[in-house]
C-alpha cells in the first residue's frame, strides 16, 4: 500500500535513537523516586578484585569472538543518558565489572565473563567449581584467569546449581569426558537435573529460542540507545554449548557431603527459580550460596522467553529456610549472578527483603484475585511497600512486578481472565482489520495515534499500531509510529528484559527480522543426552497432525547397541509410544543404533541418508515409515513476532 498523505504539521517529532520530551520527563521522575545512593553496591561489586584480562575478551579455537566487554565502554559515564532508565543504567554499570574476585577464604568468583558467575572453591587437593557458565570458551577462559593468579590444582568436582543453560553449558571448558568417566571428577546436581535441563530446550526449544532474542536483545547493537544489559548480567555468549551428565544427584531436602575436605550442606529448592535447583552452605567457611534464588534484582516468575511458571510461595519459603538455618552462621551470602553481600546485619536484611518480596507479590496477587480482579488489573495497580521499594536489589531489572503478577495469576487461574468476551477472541490479523474499520480507517488511526504519541501515551500508541500493522503490514507509517512508541517504552523501562524486547520489536518493525546474525544452536552434547523417550516426544510434536490424520502406522523400534525396544503408534494424527513391543503385529520394524540417532539429532546425517546407507534397517512395510516421515514439520527460528 502506498504511503498516506500527511501535512508536516501532523507529523510527530520522531527521531529514532533519541528520547522524546515525555521520555526525558519520565526518566527525571524515576530518578526522583529511586532509593538514596549509598555506593555500598559498588563497593561490594568491586570488593576482593584480584585481576582480569583486557575487556574480558574470549575467542574460540577459530579466533572468532565469543565474548567481549569492549562494546560496553559507554557505561563508564555514571550519569544515565535520557535513553536509559537511571536504575537500569546503575545496574548495567555494576554488571560491567569483570575479573577474578575473592569472596572469602578459599572461595573465588569469576564475574563478567558470561551471563552467570563461575564460583571456584579451593579444596584440600583440588578445585570445586560451581556452575561452569554458558559456553566451553568462557568457562575455559575463566578457569585460566583463576589459575593465572592462584596455585594450580586439578578440578576434582563440578556442581550444577540448577538446570538452566548458563549454569552448565561450559562444563567441557573445565573438565573432560574422560576425567569424569575415569572417576577423577565428580559432577553433582540436584535431583531431576537432566530431565529439566533437556526438556526446556527440546519440545518448545524453537519458540523459546526466538523469544529469548527479545528477552536478551542478542541481535541489538550495544549502545546507550540499544542493549545495555540483561538485568542478571550482560548477555549470553555465542560459544560452544556442552553437557556432561551428573555422576551424583542430591535427592534429599538437606544433605551434607564432604568434598575434598570442604563440608557442603546442600538444600534442595525445587520449583523455585528452576524446576531443579539447590542452595549451598559452607560451615567451615561461613558462606552461603543462594544459586539464583537470591540475586540483586526482582527475578522472573516466568521469563519473557517462556518457561514453566515458577512458584513464588515456595521461592519465599526456601529463602526463609536458608535465613533460619544458615544465616546465623554465615559472614557472606553470594549467588551465581551479581556480587556478594558481607556482614551479619546486611545479609540478614538482604534475605529478609528477598524472602518478603516474593511472598508479598504472591499473597497480594492472590488476595486481589479473590476480589475478582484480572491479571491485567492487578498488574496495573500492584505496588511494593515502601520498605521494599526503598531497596536497590528489589527493583525489577530482570523480572518486573507487572509480569510477575501475571505469572502468579496464571499459576492459579490459567490464561483466561473469566470474561467470556476474551474466551474466543479473534486472532490479531482478523481483529486488526476490524479495529481499523471501526476506528475510521488507517488514516484516521494514524492521525489520532500521532497526537497521542506527542502526549507521551506510548503504551496506547503501540497497542493501536499493532492492530494496524496486523491489518496492513506493508503500511510504512504504521510500522514507523509503532516502532517509535516501542522505542520510547524501551528507553523508559527499568527492566533490561522489557527494554530489550521493546527495542528489538522497534527494530523489527523498521527493518524486518534479522536473518544474518548467527544464534546459539542446540549443542551436540544436549542432543545426544536426550533420552529415547524424549526423542519420541520431540518426534511427536513435529508430526503435522492433519497431514497425518489418514495414516495408521504401528512401528517396533529397536536400538541395537543398547538393546532397548519401543512401540510407536501413529493414529488419528497423534504419535504415541511406550517401552516394549506391539501386542498386535506391527506394520514396520526399525533397527538402528542410538549412535546413528545421535548423528541425526546433531545434523550429521538424516533419516533418508541413514536408510540409504543401511544404517537404518526397515522391514515389513517401509513405505508406511516413509509416509510418517513425510508428515514431519520443520521449524524456523526467525518467525515473525511483531507482524503477521
Amino acid at each position: 500500500m502506498s504511503s498516506l498523505p500527511e501535512t508536516e504539521a501532523s507529523k510527530p517529532s520522531i527521531v529514532p535513537g533519541f528520547a522524546t520530551v515525555a521520555t526525558i520527563a519520565a526518566q527525571q521522575q524515576a530518578l526522583r523516586e529511586l532509593p538514596l545512593e549509598d555506593h555500598l553496591d559498588e563497593e561490594e561489586a568491586r570488593r576482593g578484585f584480584i585481576g582480569t584480562i583486557p575487556d574480558a575478551e574470549v575467542r574460540d579455537a577459530y579466533d572468532r569472538l565469543i565474548w567481549s566487554m569492549a562494546d560496553y565502554e559507554f557505561l563508564s559515564d555514571p550519569d544515565a543518558p535520557s535513553t536509559a532508565h537511571p536504575a537500569l543504567w546503575r545496574q548495567a554499570r555494576l554488571n560491567a565489572f569483570h575479573g577474578l574476585f575473592e569472596v572469602t577464604e578459599r572461595i573465588y568468583q569469576v564475574r563478567g565473563f558470561d551471563l552467570s558467575n563461575m564460583t571456584i572453591i579451593e579444596g584440600d587437593t583440588g578445585l570445586i567449581i560451581i556452575d561452569p557458565l554458558s559456553s566451553l570458551e568462557t568457562a575455559k577462559a575463566s578457569l585460566e584467569l583463576y589459575l593465572a593468579h592462584r596455585p594450580a590444582k586439578p578440578v576434582v568436582a563440578v556442581i550444577y546449581s540448577h538446570s538452566h543453560l548458563d549454569h552448565f553449558g561450559g562444563v567441557k571448558g573445565v573438565v573432560t569426558d574422560a576425567e569424569v568417566r575415569d572417576g577423577k571428577v565428580a559432577i553433582i546436581a540436584p535431583n531431576g537435573f537432566m530431565e529439566e535441563a533437556l526438556s526446556e530446550n527440546v519440545l518448545a526449544g524453537n519458540a523459546m529460542g526466538r523469544r529469548s532474542q527479545f528477552q536478551f536483545g542478542q541481535t541489538l547493537a550495544r549502545s546507550a540507545c540499544c542493549q545495555i544489559d540483561s538485568g542478571l548480567g550482560k548477555n549470553v555468549p555465542r560459544g560452544t554449548l556442552t553437557l556432561i551428565e551428573p555422576t551424583m544427584l542430591i535427592r534429599d531436602e538437606s544433605e551434607t557431603h564432604v568434598i575434598d575436605g570442604i563440608e557442603i550442606v546442600f538444600q534442595l529448592t525445587p520449583d523455585s527459580e528452576a524446576p531443579a535447583e539447590m542452595h549451598f552452605f559452607f560451615p567451615q567457611l561461613r558462606a552461603l550460596n543462594l544459586a539464583e534464588n537470591g540475586t540483586r534484582t526482582l527475578h522472573n516468575l516466568c521469563p519473557l522467553r517462556g518457561a514453566q511458571v515458577r512458584n513464588a510461595q515456595l521461592w519465599s519459603r526456601y529463602l526463609s529456610r536458608s535465613l533460619e538455618r544458615y544465616v546465623p552462621h554465615a559472614d557472606v551470602v553470594f549467588a551465581q549472578h551479581h556480587w556478594p553481600t558481607w556482614g551479619s546485619a546486611r545479609i540478614t536484611s538482604f534475605l529478609e527483603q528477598q524472602r518478603d518480596l516474593y511472598k508479598f507479590l504472591h499473597d497480594q496477587t492472590v488476595r486481589m484475585m479473590n476480589h475478582g480482579m484480572t491479571a491485567l488489573e492487578i498488574a496495573e495497580c500492584m505496588r511494593l511497600p515502601e520498605s521494599l521499594a526503598a531497596q536497590w536489589h528489589t527493583h525489577g531489572y530482570y523480572g518486573t512486578v507487572s509480569h510477575n503478577v501475571k505469572a502468579i495469576y496464571q499459576h492459579y487461574l490459567s490464561w483466561y481472565d473469566g470474561n467470556p468476551s476474551h474466551l474466543h477472541a479473534l486472532p490479531p490479523e482478523q481483529a486488526g482489520a476490524r479495529y481499523v474499520e471501526y476506528m475510521g480507517g488507517a488514516e484516521a488511526m494514524l492521525e489520532r495515534a500521532r497526537r497521542d504519541f506527542e502526549r507521551g501515551e506510548y503504551r496506547w500508541v503501540a497497542q493501536v499500531m499493532n492492530h494496524l500493522v496486523f491489518a496492513q503490514p506493508t503500511l510504512r507509517e504504521a510500522r514507523e509510529l509503532g516502532a517509535a512508541a516501542l522505542e520510547q517504552m524501551g528507553f523508559q523501562a527499568e527492566s533490561a528484559t522489557w527494554r530489550n524486547a521493546f527495542l528489538l520489536g522497534a527494530r523489527e518493525l523498521r527493518e524486518g527480522v534479522d536473518t544474518q546474525t548467527t544464534m546459539v544452536k542446540r549443542s551436540a552434547d544436549m542432543a545426544c543426552a536426550m533420552s529415547d523417550e524424549m526423542f519420541f516426544d520431540y518426534l511427536a510434536v513435529r508430526i503435522d497432525g492433519l497431514k497425518a490424520q489418514a495414516l495408521e502406522v504401528r512401528i517396533d523400534w529397536q536400538f541395537k547397541d543398547t538393546g532397548k525396544r519401543y512401540a510407536l503408534n501413529l493414529q488419528n494424527g497423534a504419535l504415541t509410544h511406550w517401552q516394549g513391543e506391539h501386542r498386535n503385529a506391527s506394520h514396520v520394524s526399525v533397527q538402528m543404533t542410538r549412535a546413528t540417532l545421535n548423528r541425526i539429532l546433531t545434523g550429521e546425517t538424516g533419516f533418508g541418508n541413514a536408510i540409504a546407507q543401511k544404517e537404518i534397517c526397515l522391514t515389513g512395510e517401509p513405505q508406511r515409515f516413509m509416509a510418517m516421515l513425510g508428515t514431519l514439520d520443520t521449524f524456523s527460528d526467525r518467525f515473525n513476532v511483531v507482524e503477521p
